[in-house]
Formats: structure tokens, C-alpha cells, sequence
């Protein structure tokens, strides 16, 4: 099975190549058969996982396209797309993307990482400073943590904003793989503060002056760490691709980690898809936050209960979750966590869903998605190749 769903994931990212780089669906859906910074970043990881030169090829070409529709201002563009000379090129909807900037970073330098090619980052290195420059910009109050507007990243009709852990974490990440390269005081600086900005603000116990202390002292403590803060306080969902990054990135002290992977598995194991949802508890109709989550979409709304990023379940997410497990030595787990992705992916004749109502089990969304067999692809040669991305 494990082969099986293996070939027919690299299939799929084949198919879904274009002479501009990675689409984000193999069909000619939506607005799917755009380049995609984020889309498109990740399925260049698993390009270089799978060590297929045809997908790094279309990797190259995606880091290419991102790059020559770069904003003169710094901003990556959320996609692109191609209609013989008509060149359509958006930086978000009803907001910016930040994550298209450090999705970015991290793809060139992930490249020139598997190449061992000193020059990628030569040539996109003014491309990396704009965006750098462009991030502590979006800091606003100079205090090391990026402020993210309301469908500012992936999770674009969600309801988190403000100082949101994934979109830290992704920066920090992006400054790491770029200094392995630049080495550079100065940027190891940067990466020091904003992980003790993380740690005072995120984190429990912390008696440093948080940038918010009443709505810190007033958060409930939880064995996760928190998806964001904003003026108006802490939103405490779980965000499973937030928390997997801060796993990979071996963020935070053994026991945060072991809680966090406990709290995961207890998920995992209670709910029927046997997967991660991207974020936990749902946004139930009599919550607060309900009327947040409902004007939150450009045309239809999605984010019923259990679906779409209102606690569905998506195996992009859950290819994370699995890498984070595998670093953290839960092979075993991490190994049951693919079978459970490519079950998912092996739907209706490998049909490759965006996400799953993790109640009933029912797909939602774009079939043929990219990152959907992205997942499958790098958590299968993390635990049978020993792959590992560049980190720090």
C-alpha cells in the first residue's frame, strides 16, 4: 500500500507541473491552476525529498516564477497565473499572504541545500533581502514579532490574526536555512530575539513583560501552545501545523514537546479519520468567535464545524505532523500516521482531497490537490530514506 500510494503521489505532482512551475491542482479548478507560493514550496520539499529531477526541475521553475513577480516593494506573490501572454499575478484576496514571503525563503534555500549550490542563493539573494527587509517591516512595533492581518496566511478564512505562532515560526525558519548560507551576526541576533520573543509570549511561566500581559496572565494554560494573540487577547484553538513546525524546529523544553506530542496522539486516537485536524476544537455556532469565522470569506463560506480549517483534517498538515514525530523518535506513530494519510489520499480512486470532515470522514474540497500528495511524498522518505531539510 505504502509503495503503492508512494507512485501514484509522485504521478500526481507530475501531473501537476507546468512550464511556470508547481500548480496547486492537477485540474483546471478555481483558481487551483495558478503557481502558488505556499502550494508550491511544499511541493518542491517533497521534489527534493522524492530526489526526482523532474520535480526539482519544476521547483526551480516555481522559485523562478515567485521570484520575477516579486512586489519592488518585497512581497512574494500569493500565485501567479498564466494565460498564454497574459500574466495574472495576485498578493492575497481579502488580505496579504505573509507566508507567500517566508515560504519563499525557505524554498530557495532548501534548493541550493539539496544542490549544494552556493550560487541559488547568489542569485536570489536580492530577492531574500527585500523579503527579510519586508518582514520586520510588518513587525510594526520593532519588538521581533511579525503582526499578521486576518486571512493574512494558509488559513485564509480562519479566524486567527495578530501575533499568530505559525507565521512566527515559518520566519524563524526562513532566517535559519538563509543564515546556514550568509552566516551573519547579525541575522543570528535576529533569530535570538525572536525566539525569546516566542518563548516570553507563547509559553508558559515566562516572567519577562510579555507585548500583552493582561491577556497573557488571563490565558488558560493548555499542553499546546497557543495559535495567536492580538490586542484583543489569545485565541487558544490548537493549530497542528504551528505546533509541528515549533516540534520541528526542536523549539521549547523536552516536556513542552512531549506534552504537545500527547496532547496530538490523544487527537489523533479519538477521532475517526485517525489524523491531525489543522485546527482543534471546532468554532462551534454559540461561540464567541462564531461571528468572526462566518464573514470571513470571499464567496462561500466553508468553515462549517469539522470542515475546511474549522477542524478539518488535511494530509498536508498531517505530512508535518508526521515529519515532526519522526524527528521527535516516534517512528512508530509517525509510520501509522502516513498509512492513515495515504488512506485518505486513496480516496475515490486516489482522488488526492484538500481535507476531510473529521467527523463523518467525507472529502471536502479540490480534488488532485498538489500538497496532498506532497504529504504523502515527504513523510514517506523521511521515514525510509532518513530525508531531512535543511533546519539550521
Amino acid at each position: 500500500m505504502s509503495t503503492n500510494s508512494y507512485i501514484q503521489a509522485i504521478e500526481l505532482l507530475r501531473k501537476a507541473t507546468s512550464t511556470e512551475g508547481f500548480l496547486a491542482s492537477a485540474l483546471d479548478i478555481s483558481n487551483y491552476k495558478r503557481v502558488w507560493a505556499r502550494d508550491g514550496v511544499i511541493c518542491g520539499l517533497a521534489a527534493l525529498a522524492s530526489g526526482d529531477e523532474q520535480l526539482v526541475h519544476t521547483f526551480e521553475k516555481t522559485i523562478k516564477t515567485l521570484a520575477t513577480h516579486q512586489h519592488e516593494i518585497g512581497t512574494i506573490p500569493s500565485n501567479v497565473a498564466f494565460n498564454g501572454d497574459d500574466v495574472e499575478v495576485s498578493y492575497g484576496g481579502l488580505a496579504g499572504r505573509v507566508d507567500a514571503v517566508t515560504w519563499f525563503i525557505i524554498g530557495v534555500c532548501q534548493l541550493a541545500y539539496y544542490k549544494q549550490d552556493h550560487r541559488i542563493i547568489e542569485r536570489y539573494r536580492s530577492s531574500i533581502e527585500k523579503c527579510l527587509f519586508l518582514l520586520t517591516a510588518w513587525e510594526f512595533n520593532n519588538k521581533h514579532l511579525i503582526y499578521v492581518p486576518l486571512s493574512g496566511n494558509w488559513a485564509d478564512e480562519y479566524i486567527t490574526d495578530g501575533y499568530v505562532l505559525y507565521d512566527q515560526l515559518l520566519r524563524l525558519w526562513a532566517l535559519k536555512s538563509y543564515n546556514h548560507f550568509k552566516k551573519s551576526d547579525e541575522i543570528n541576533q535576529k533569530i535570538n530575539n525572536i525566539q525569546e520573543q516566542i518563548t516570553i509570549n507563547y509559553l508558559p511561566d515566562s516572567k519577562v513583560e510579555k507585548i500583552h500581559p493582561r491577556a497573557y496572565d488571563a490565558m488558560p494554560q493548555r499542553n499546546y501552545v497557543p495559535a495567536s494573540f492580538s490586542p484583543s487577547g489569545y485565541k487558544m484553538q490548537f493549530d497542528a501545523f504551528a505546533n509541528s513546525l515549533f516540534l520541528i524546529l526542536d523549539f521549547g523544553s523536552s516536556k513542552i514537546q512531549e506534552n504537545i506530542i500527547s496532547f496530538s496522539q490523544n487527537v489523533v486516537n479519538n477521532n475517526k479519520l485517525q489524523v491531525l485536524p489543522a485546527f482543534w476544537p471546532p468554532v462551534m455556532e454559540q461561540d464567541e468567535e462564531w461571528s468572526l469565522l462566518k464573514d470571513n470569506c470571499k464567496y462561500d463560506f466553508r468553515n462549517f464545524p469539522y470542515e475546511f480549517h474549522n477542524g478539518g483534517s488535511w494530509p498536508m498538515v498531517n505530512g508535518f505532523y508526521g515529519i515532526a514525530l519522526s524527528r521527535k523518535g516516534y517512528h512508530n506513530e509517525a509510520q501509522k500516521l502516513l498509512e492513515q494519510i495515504n488512506y485518505l489520499n486513496a480516496q475515490k480512486e486516489y482522488s488526492f482531497y484538500e481535507n476531510f470532515n473529521t467527523l463523518t470522514g467525507e472529502p471536502n474540497g479540490v480534488p488532485k490537490c498538489a500538497w496532498s500528495a506532497a504529504a504523502s511524498v515527504m513523510l514517506h522518505q523521511t521515514l525510509n530514506t532518513n530525508y531531512k531539510f535543511l533546519i539550521d
